[in-house]
C-alpha cells in the first residue's frame, strides 16, 4: 500500500511543478495547493499506515509495538493543514489584488517595476 502512496505522492510533486511553473498565477496557487497536499501525504505514509495496531502504548511497556503507526506525522499533518490552508488564503488575497490594480494574471505582464524605454543593466563588471 505504501507503493501506492509514494506514487500518488510523486505525482503531486510532478503536477506541482508543473502549475508552479506556469505564468498565470492562478496556476501557481493551484500548484502551491497541491504541492501542500502532496507533502502531507508523505509525511503521512511516512508515519505507516496500518489499521491493525492503535497507536497507543500498553501498559508496562515503554514504547510502540513494531506494526503500530506513529501517532507524530498525523498531528504534524493536523498543524500542516492549518498553516498550508492560511498560507494558500494569503496567496489568494495577493493574487486577487495584484489582477485587480494590474488588470491580468500573467505575470509576464505585470512587469511594470521594468521600464521598457530605459536600457538593461550590466549583465557583468
Amino acid at each position: 500500500m505504501e507503493a501506492w502512496f509514494a506514487l500518488l505522492v510523486g505525482i503531486f510533486f510532478s503536477v506541482a511543478v508543473y502549475l508552479m511553473l506556469s505564468k498565470f498565477i492562478i496556476r501557481v496557487l493551484l500548484g502551491v495547493a497541491v504541492l501542500g497536499n502532496g507533502v502531507n501525504l508523505l509525511i503521512f505514509t511516512g508515519g505507516r499506515l496500518t489499521r491493525e495496531v492503535p497507536p497507543i502504548i500498553p501498559e508496562g511497556a515503554e514504547s510502540l509495538a513494531a506494526p503500530a503507526a506513529n501517532a507524530l506525522p498525523q498531528a504534524l499533518i493536523l498543524t500542516a493543514i492549518v498553516i498550508s490552508f492560511s498560507f494558500f488564503a494569503f496567496l489568494l488575497v495577493l493574487s486577487w489584488r495584484a489582477y485587480s490594480d494590474l488588470a491580468t494574471d500573467n505575470t509576464d505582464e505585470m512587469r511594470v517595476a521594468e521600464p521598457a524605454d530605459e536600457p538593461l543593466p550590466p549583465l557583468g563588471y
